[in-house]
């Protein structure tokens, strides 16, 4: 009888996981912040166009600010952010999630909102 055990046995040997092997963990901002983030750049930016509306202000002039100012920093400022995280990502080769971009885009929409507001009140 034969009680040698095989070099090769996969059964016994443990292999050790190599970094290549090991699957990359992300790192994203939970999606109730991003999310949140969202809507309170829309309710910041639409904020202050009801009380300009009750104080008697033209609607056709409210409303020719709001189109622009509503967007730029609900949409604007977040895509620039998305569009920098990609160019960052072909260029440098790093790794930056969409939603971890767009999160930070909103947040600093909603910084400088509330800037803007404490400077003009």
């Amino acid at each position: 009888m034969d009680t040698q055990k095989p070099v090769n046995d996969s059964a016994t040997t443990e292999q050790v996981p190599t970094k290549a092997s090991q699957p990359r963990q992300r790192s994203l901002v939970p999606k109730g912040i991003t999310i949140g983030l969202a809507l309170f750049a829309l309710v910041l930016s639409l904020a202050g166009y009801g009380f300009r509306l009750m104080v008697g202000d033209d609607v056709e002039t409210v409303l020719r600010h709001a189109a622009v100012i509503v967007p730029t920093f609900v949409i604007g400022i977040p895509l620039f952010f998305w569009l920098g995280s990609r160019v960052l990502n072909k260029v440098r080769g790093m790794h930056i999630e969409t939603r971890n971009a767009l999160t930070l885009g909103w947040l600093t929409a909603c910084v400088s909102m509330l800037w803007l507001m404490g400077t003009y009140s």
